[in-house]
This record gives structure tokens, C-alpha cells and sequence, in this order.
């Protein structure tokens, strides 16, 4: 059978009390990630992907609040103390931010800023706190890694800097890579060789891994399974493989069919018409509602809950088949979506 989940996020909720209102950035968010998994979290940019890395590691300042259950490895992320909650960030589970021109700090160089998480989570000292330093850079493939130890983050490429946020992160060999954005603003070789770092370094240190982008690219290259996510809400979970030959909810078929597809045919974008809902003001049901086609009044009566379609199973020596990940969809309407999919793909 499949193996217990390392991660799992459980009715997670994170609120922004501000003088407009309240912003409900991550809505009740049930997710589960298995070891060695790479998880992307795709979705239109506000729909909640880099809000829900942040509340994973507590790093939701006021005036948001989060709630819910962070379970890691058994232990409820939301229920320590912060002086645990320092050991696990940084030392369990790192994360990739989004820009690492903003992330890194500037008046630092790169390897004091590697060495400050080593100094953190691990028990080096002194020389050897350097040549770790230099393993990393080493190990990301930046190049004269001694050299580049001294080098400040103006002074580093774009893809070099992502390099650096990378070893950063990885300092202290963690068990969980939370990487949001990893390849933004990247031209497409450096974007691609940052994926494949990220996936032999995966492979290398036994991490689990939830990459958060925009790019369905990146998602078919890199993940082995996908979460959807709208207006704070996971709208679908699927293998990758399947995600991308049937999608079953609109909203997926609607970021499918809105960017280019490598058929012989060409064929116009569908754009997704209208935009994002407003956080302060959500309608009652589902959400993707007022931009779907597939609208019926059952579809604005109530929100549509996140519900198993299909659970299929592998062959496998007897008598221990194994189980795939099962499909979950919140649209109604999702068996409709096959033949719709097919004919707009």
C-alpha cells in the first residue's frame, strides 16, 4: 500500500484581519505529501500558492492568522513552541523564496549568509563551517565556489542567485524543500538546469519537495502529482500524467487550454474570462462560478466539496498490489469535462 504521508495539512485556514476587511488567503486547505514526492501547487497568480508555503513554517505575520493542523512527521507545526518551531524551520524543512534579489540579504556575502544556517542546525564550527560552505556552492554548480564565498548577491547572475538561495536552503540537509517560484524571471536554460538540480538533489538527499509555480511546463517536467488551487481553495488533486490528459475540473481545463500546446494544428488561446474573485467578498458557491461556462444554479447554491472521483491500483506481485493517489475534484460537473476537454485540446 501507499506509504503514511510526511506532510499533511488538515482544514489548514489563514485569515488577514485588515481595515478592508477580512482576507481569507488559504481556505481550508486538506493536502497530503509522501516521502520523496515532488507536489506541484499550480494556480493563477493570488490564488493562495505562497501564503500556504508561508503558514506551513509559520511565517504569517499579524495582521494574518493561521489555523488548522500542520502535521509533520506526527508532530502539529501550528501547536509548538517557537524555539521548536526555529529548530524545524530551516533545520527540517527550508524553503526557496520567491525572489532571491529580495530573499538574500545585501549587505552580507553569499557565504556568510550559508554560514549563518549551518551555525543554526548543525554542530560545525569554525574551518569546517567553511568548507561545508564551499560544498554547497560546489554541490549547485556555481562555479570558483571559494571565490564566490566572498562574492555579495549584486555581484551574482540571476540564475547564480537562485544557485546560492538553492544552497542556502539545502545547508542542513533538510527532510522537506518548500520551493516557491523557483525558476521566475529565469530565461529557459538556466530554468532548466535549476529543475534538474532540484530533482537530483532530490534524489540525493531523500527529500519530499511541493513546488509552487504558474508554469504547467515546469509541473509536466518536474512533479509526479498536482494540486490545483483558486481563491484559496485546492479545486483538484491528480498524478501529473492524468492531470494533463483529462483534467476534471473547469478551472484546470480552463489554465490548460490558456496557454500553448505542442500539437501540429494550431489553434487560438482560450483565455479564462473575468478575473480572480475578491478574497473580502467570495460568492456562495463555487468560487470559479462567475467565470466557468459549465455554470448551473447548483454550482452557486453552495460550495462544492473536495471529493474522491477515482482510486485506481497498479500491478504489483500478489498479493501486495499497490495503490495509486486518488483523484480528488470540488466540481460538480466534472464528468462533463472529458469530452469537453478533448475537444478543446
Amino acid at each position: 500500500m501507499m506509504s503514511q504521508p510526511v506532510l499533511a495539512l488538515k482544514d489548514l485556514r489563514t485569515v488577514f484581519h485588515t481595515a478592508r476587511g477580512s482576507f481569507t488567503a488559504v481556505d481550508g486547505v486538506n493536502l497530503e505529501l509522501r516521502q520523496g514526492e515532488v507536489l506541484g501547487l499550480v494556480g493563477e497568480s493570488g490564488s493562495g500558492k505562497s501564503v500556504t508555503l508561508r503558514s506551513i513554517l509559520r511565517l504569517v505575520r499579524p495582521p494574518g492568522g493561521v489555523s488548522g493542523e500542520v502535521l509533520w512527521q506526527g508532530r502539529n507545526l501550528l501547536a509548538l513552541s517557537e524555539p521548536q518551531m526555529r529548530r524545524v524551520r530551516g533545520g527540517e524543512i527550508s524553503m526557496i523564496f520567491q525572489e532571491p534579489m529580495t530573499a538574500l540579504n545585501p549587505v552580507l556575502p553569499i557565504g556568510e549568509q550559508i554560514v549563518e544556517t549551518l551555525r543554526e542546525h548543525t554542530e560545525l564550527s569554525g574551518k569546517a563551517l567553511r568548507d561545508r560552505a564551499v560544498e554547497l556552492l560546489e554541490l549547485v554548480g556555481i562555479p570558483s565556489p571559494k571565490e564566490r564565498l566572498r562574492g555579495y548577491p549584486h555581484q551574482f547572475s540571476g540564475g547564480m542567485r537562485q544557485r546560492a538561495m538553492i544552497a542556502i536552503a539545502l545547508a542542513s540537509n533538510p527532510k522537506l524543500l518548500l520551493a516557491d517560484e523557483p525558476t521566475t524571471a529565469l530565461d529557459v536554460t538556466i530554468q532548466d538546469q535549476i529543475l534538474k538540480l532540484l530533482l537530483r538533489l532530490k534524489d540525493t538527499l531523500g527529500m519530499s519537495v511541493i513546488l509552487v509555480t504558474h508554469d504547467l511546463g515546469v509541473v509536466a517536467q518536474t512533479c509526479e502529482r498536482v494540486a490545483v488551487m483558486y481563491a484559496g481553495r485546492i479545486v483538484e488533486v491528480a498524478p501529473a500524467a492524468e492531470l494533463f490528459a483529462q483534467p476534471r475540473h473547469a478551472y484546470t481545463l480552463g489554465l490548460l487550454n490558456s496557454v500553448p500546446g505542442a500539437e501540429r494544428t494550431r489553434r487560438p488561446l482560450l483565455p479564462i474570462p473575468g478575473a480572480p474573485p475578491d478574497l473580502a467578498a467570495l460568492p456562495l458557491g463555487c468560487p470559479f462560478a462567475p467565470r466557468c461556462t459549465f455554470t448551473t444554479p447548483e454550482c452557486t447554491a453552495a460550495r462544492p466539496p473536495l471529493v474522491v472521483i477515482s482510486s485506481t491500483r497498479l500491478a504489483a506481485e500478489p498479493p501486495s498490489p499497490v495503490e495509486t493517489p486518488a483523484r480528488l475534484t470540488a466540481c460538480i460537473h466534472h464528468d462533463k469535462l472529458t469530452k469537453a476537454g478533448e475537444v478543446a485540446r
